[in-house]
């Protein structure tokens, strides 16, 4: 379906996974069974949605074709496919972690690749 999915993560989580080589996901992530991502077309709703207003954020771009298939793609919001993870995020499948940020009103500022 897409290259790249995208996932928004805490930056005090996403260090304590990079030590340990996988994020485990976040608390909802844990919650459902599966870490919850989006395209590139979900990525502003999501952000609005879930992460209006919130600071010390990250966005991870994650390279599908080294998830080893535990992908699978699942109806949510509106009927859109989304992709969900039944498995930990290796570290080694984020190809790169940006600075992220979404205002109270859902507008997104993403920063240069690290």
């Amino acid at each position: 379906m897409t290259d790249i999915a995208y996932k928004i993560v805490d930056v005090a989580e996403w260090r304590a996974a990079v030590a340990e080589g996988r994020y485990d996901g976040a608390p909802v992530d844990l919650a459902d069974g599966y870490i919850h991502m989006s395209t590139e077309a979900q990525l502003a709703e999501t952000a609005r949605r879930h992460f209006a207003g919130r600071d010390g954020l990250l966005l991870l771009d994650v390279d599908m074709g080294r998830l080893d298939g535990d992908v699978v793609w699942e109806p949510s919001r509106g009927g859109a496919l989304f992709p969900h993870l039944y498995a930990a995020l290796p570290v080694a499948a984020v190809v790169a972690t940006r600075a992220f940020k979404v205002d109270a009103e859902g507008r997104m500022t993403i920063g240069e690749a690290a």
